[in-house]
């Protein structure tokens, strides 16, 4: 079992935090741990959600999937209480948002696509179901008169220890 951390970058613009919930969908293109093999289609995880029981593991997983060229069975799980927003102070910078505990397959792409939640700067209006499918975001917050915006938005992942 790997445990891997989706990091994401983004520059905000008069936002105090960007985040999912446990109903969030995260998109990803995996690969086979065992052969390698890439799958060419989008797989979602939602944490909430729990797919296969079976006797290894009698309350399921968040995400399974059987390899289409070894025939490998694989999982992945969100680690409990792993979620954290992303905020203000690490604007520009990498920082992890979420950990997976990954069985034979890991991630290799994200896309970010709909569901996120935005709270604007200031005690400002909160946005609910925002699209990041084009890695930028822009809004306007009535309560504060003034231009809300995630900008830059990038993903990658990193290997963790237990």
């Amino acid at each position: 079992m790997v445990r891997v951390g989706l990091q994401i970058s983004a520059t905000l613009e008069n936002i105090d935090k960007l985040e999912t919930d446990a109903d969030y969908a995260f998109f990803f293109k995996l690969t086979c741990s065992n052969c390698g093999e890439t799958s060419d289609k989008w797989h979602d995880i939602i944490e909430s959600e729990r797919v296969q029981q079976d006797t290894r593991n009698s309350v399921g997983f968040n995400f399974y999937m059987k390899c289409k060229m070894c025939g490998r069975e694989n999982s992945m799980d969100v680690v409990e209480k792993s979620s954290v927003p992303y905020t203000a102070d690490d604007a520009g910078s990498f920082k992890t948002i979420v950990i997976f505990d990954c069985r034979g397959v890991e991630p290799v792409e994200f896309s970010p696509r709909t569901g996120w939640k935005v709270q604007s700067a200031e005690n400002g209006q909160s946005f609910e179901d925002v699209d990041l499918s084009e890695d930028d975001w822009v809004e306007y917050d009535q309560k504060n008169n003034n231009s809300v915006g995630v900008y830059e938005f990038a993903s990658k992942f990193i290997k963790l220890k237990k």
